[in-house]
This record gives structure tokens, sequence and C-alpha cells, in this order.
């Protein structure tokens, strides 16, 4: 763990650190708007799965206020035509979502943050854990981990955890407790911790 969090410390005396923070500026801003424009960033986050988030970034910015009004099969048409490997399944999932559109920010204000993400979970197709917690940190929530195959891979090679089979919701929970670990030796919180180690094992910062 040491190591990386040496890593950590050093990225934090970067320029990516710049980044990093207006980045997390940026997540903040997009919470202050309104349902609908949260509602996009849901859709963007239904799209990451099993995908790219380079890929579901383009394909939201091409799509953009089309996600609050294309008909299922118009949806899935362009989501194909974009070159989404699962065009008529988030396609679907979207259409569904779509009753939260316009109340979305709403239902997570009057929620406690340790309830919001088991809101989602529950209540939107498509979002398991990691898309969950992907979504709110993008709409500036600071304190949940994003655990992807990245974050993992990079967990392995410092050989912090060994790469799970599967990751249920139990080993994310797990993972998620050795993150805020990290985070709280680098004095991160999650959300900047995150991009901190996607940067290290992608050389990216995306959202």
């Amino acid at each position: 763990m040491n190591k990386l969090i040496k890593i950590v410390e050093n990225l934090k005396k970067s320029s990516v650190k710049e980044i990093v923070n207006k980045r997390m500026n940026e997540f903040e801003k997009l919470g202050k708007k309104d349902s609908n424009e949260i509602f996009k960033e849901l859709c963007f986050c239904l799209l990451t799965a099993n995908f790219s988030a380079e890929g579901g970034i383009r394909i939201q910015n091409e799509i953009n206020d089309n996600f609050l009004f294309l008909s299922k099969i118009k949806l899935a048409k362009k989501l194909s035509e974009l070159g989404h490997r699962f065009p008529n399944v988030r396609a679907k999932y979207i259409i569904e979502a779509r009753k939260f559109k316009d109340n979305i920010k709403e239902i997570l204000n009057s929620l406690k943050d340790e309830e919001k993400r088991e809101w989602l979970v529950k209540n939107i197709k498509g979002l398991g854990l990691k898309e969950s917690s992907h979504f709110l940190r993008n709409i500036g929530y600071k304190d949940i981990a994003i655990i992807d195959f990245h974050i993992i891979d990079l967990l392995v090679k410092n050989k912090i955890i060994e790469k799970p089979k599967t990751i249920t919701p139990k080993k994310y929970l797990e993972i998620e407790k050795i993150l805020k670990k990290i985070a709280e030796k680098t004095n991160t919180n999650l959300g900047e911790l995150d991009l901190y180690l996607w940067y290290e094992e992608t050389g990216k910062v995306l959202k």
C-alpha cells in the first residue's frame, strides 16, 4: 500500500493535480444543475457499463438532449450507429429510467448520503454499485469509490488485493474500505483518489 500512497502523493505534486481539481469542480457544478441535466449524466453511466468511458463520453456528447425524448427504437438505432456494444439493452434501460428524469435530483436530495447509492441500485435497472458510484461522483458526491477493472488491476499490481474472480457487492464494499484507507493517508476524498489512480493506470483523467 505504501508504494501506491507514494504514487498518489507524487501525482498530487504534479500538473495532474490541477486537472483533477478542475474535474472535481465540474462534477460539483453539474450536481447543482436541474434534473434533466443530471439525468443525462445518469444515461452516460448507464452507457459505460461493459463499455469504455471514452466511448460513453463521445456518445453522450452526440446524443445530449435526445436522451430525454427519443423513442426506444430511435435511441437504440442511434446508439448502434455510434458504435455502442449493447444498443438495444442500453436504450431499454434509459427509457425505463426516464420516469425519474424530472425529479431525480429531488429524490437524491431527500435521501441520506448512505442511502443514495442503494436507491439507485434498487430503482435504476442497469446500474450496479460501480455505475451508481460513478454517477454519484460525477454529480458531486465525493466519498464513493468507483471500482472498475483499472482500479482492480492497479491494486493487484501493488499487491494490495488478490484479483477477485467476480466483484460481488460484498467484495465491492471490502475494496471500497481499502480505498478509503488510501484516501485518508493521501489526504484525498474517494472521488479525487479515483481520478489519480485512473491516471496512474491509463495516463488519462476522464470522468
